[in-house]
């Protein structure tokens, strides 16, 4: 069974930063390209960034590129978001998610398969 667990959201204030981990397990984890994707309350889902586990190639959306970065650890099967220099638009509820599709990579959230719960970042000014 694929799954995917997020953790790492909280409070934290303006200029702030965090680290957001997605545990994933069920799955060739090396295999798979893994997304972040945020959800403002009122706003549609807006994909963040994305990591190839096969090739390591990363995107970033314009919002956050310099920055917020991805990782990937496969010795712990996880996908790492760092957050830096927050801001109070950042706020959302962040959901990893995954899909086995090579060659094409996208943020539009159709593209991926499976999806964790999500974890909420609030950001205070």
């Amino acid at each position: 069974e694929v799954r995917l667990v997020e953790s790492g959201g909280r409070p934290v204030q303006a200029g702030g930063s965090l680290r957001l981990s997605c545990a994933a397990t069920g799955f060739n984890f090396g295999h798979y390209t893994i997304a972040w994707f945020r959800q403002a309350p009122g706003k549609e889902r807006e994909g963040v960034s994305w990591i190839s586990n096969s090739d390591g190639s990363t995107m970033y959306a314009d919002s956050v590129k310099g920055r917020f970065t991805t990782s990937s650890d496969s010795a712990e099967n996880t996908v790492y978001l760092q957050m830096n220099s927050l801001k109070p638009e950042d706020t959302a509820v962040y959901s990893c998610a995954a899909t086995p599709k090579q060659g094409l990579y996208s943020l539009s959230e159709d593209w991926y398969d499976y999806w964790g719960q999500g974890t909420q970042v609030t950001v205070s000014s």
